[in-house]
């Protein structure tokens, strides 16, 4: 992984392209923050920073194609040279699979199933929109009130429950494993 696709890289085009949703960028800090705790448990710290860092990008308003932010945010990084690994975490972040097959929309990146994924995945899931910590499962209910239950994103989310989680579940063993609270 070179430097380029490193935390403060990350951070600062992160920061650059969503400087006008502070909202969002408050959430990018907590999951960088959550991704900092299971940095241990992954192969690849690195890019498990630039990825929470850069999982919503797509949502910069210069960015947006398509209008689903995780593929707008990999297509991006893509054109930049960013590493084809973090394109595909970004574009498959939090089971986005699933919201692109409902939206008819194919997302090229194979969805990897890795310590690096699942530790974003929990990551994102159990920050608010403002960047606090939660539960998976009160993140989930903070979708639904937000978008209604109808929404395409809130049956997304709900179908997506499961493997979201699981991965949770995973990256939670992991820390409790390097901390040695679990065999």
């Amino acid at each position: 992984m070179t430097s380029r696709a490193g935390g403060r890289w990350a951070e600062r085009l992160a920061r650059e392209h969503l400087a006008l949703l502070p909202r969002r960028v408050a959430h990018l800090e907590g999951v960088a923050r959550r991704a900092g705790e299971a940095a241990s448990v992954v192969a690849d710290p690195e890019l498990l920073i630039a990825a929470a860092w850069l999982h919503d990008i797509g949502y910069g308003p210069a960015l947006v194609e398509t209008g689903f932010h995780p593929l707008d945010g990999a297509h991006y990084l893509r054109r930049i040279g960013a590493a084809e690994r973090l394109c595909g975490l970004v574009a498959n972040h939090s089971s986005a699979r699933i919201e692109a097959r409902r939206r008819g929309i194919p997302i090229e990146w194979a969805d990897e199933e890795s310590a690096e994924r699942d530790a974003l995945w929990w990551a994102d899931t159990t920050t608010t929109p403002t960047g606090h910590v939660t539960t998976v499962s009160a993140r989930l209910a903070e979708v639904e009130a937000r978008y209604g239950a109808d929404h395409i994103v809130t049956l997304s989310v709900a179908e997506a429950a499961p493997s979201l989680l699981a991965a949770a579940e995973r990256t939670e063993q992991r820390i409790r494993r390097v901390r040695g609270q679990v065999k």
